[in-house]
């Protein structure tokens, strides 16, 4: 059976809840302008990641004329670095990503937010990794969890997304190097619009799926990813 594409997902700001698109630019960062903007904690110079603040994801961001527009839960808009240190009660700078990674945070202890570690992530697009600029997950993989917990960029119908890595796939005229499967935090458990906090989630990927959740894979060739596309088979 065909992998096919039936989602696809851009996250302009790390964390924040992204938007839903029909096709999507690749290029070799991943899709144009996933993650290309972040919230600095002023305070600690830390990429402000829903794992420190839960609240980022109560909003969605799309992209208007190029740059980020977030709508909150309550139906406010914000645009500026002043717009989410108020909504946010904290001060942060909205800054576009660079030629310097961010430094990101996770906790060790996922049961009581303890025991915090730090990393750097890579340059150009604030993803957590360089080797996962673009996310797959097929359906089968997110059984009945909202894909909405795991920020996947591309929805798959079907299974067998762990198969492909090690390989090269073409997805529309787009091609990926799969390079590893995607380990799972804490973020999975956090609450959202309509989602409870749910640890349990997180104890089945590490209990069933020793845990991983998706995949990800850097672009080799950019091109575009559309809707009803399928992914050829691996070279």
């Amino acid at each position: 059976m065909i992998m096919r594409v039936i989602e696809l997902w851009r996250y302009p700001i790390k964390s924040i809840g992204g938007e839903q698109l029909t096709t999507a630019e690749v290029g070799k960062l991943g899709i144009a302008g996933d993650r290309g903007w972040g919230l600095v904690d002023d305070l600690t110079g830390n990429v402000l990641t829903a794992r420190r603040e839960p609240k980022l994801l109560m909003a969605s961001t799309r992209l208007v004329e190029g740059e980020p527009l977030t709508t909150t839960a309550e139906g406010a808009e914000l645009r500026t670095g002043a717009d989410y240190a108020e909504w946010l009660d904290r001060p942060v700078t909205l800054a576009r990503a660079g030629s310097e990674g961010g430094t990101y945070e996770n906790p060790g202890d996922v049961e009581n937010d303890a025991d915090w570690m730090s990393w750097q992530g890579p340059s150009g697009a604030w993803h957590d990794s360089g080797r996962s600029r673009l996310s797959l997950v097929t359906t089968a993989s997110l059984r009945h969890w909202d894909q909405r917990r795991f920020r996947a960029n591309v929805i798959l119908d079907g299974s067998g997304e762990d198969a492909l890595v090690g390989t090269t796939v073409v997805l529309g005229t787009t091609r990926l190097e799969v390079v590893k499967q995607i380990a799972r935090c804490v973020m999975v458990t956090r609450p959202q619009p309509g989602l409870e906090r749910e640890l349990a989630v997180f104890r089945s990927i590490q209990r069933e799926l020793g845990g991983t959740l998706s995949v990800g894979a850097t672009v080799d060739e950019p091109g575009t990813i559309s809707v009803g596309d399928g992914v050829d088979p691996p070279a």
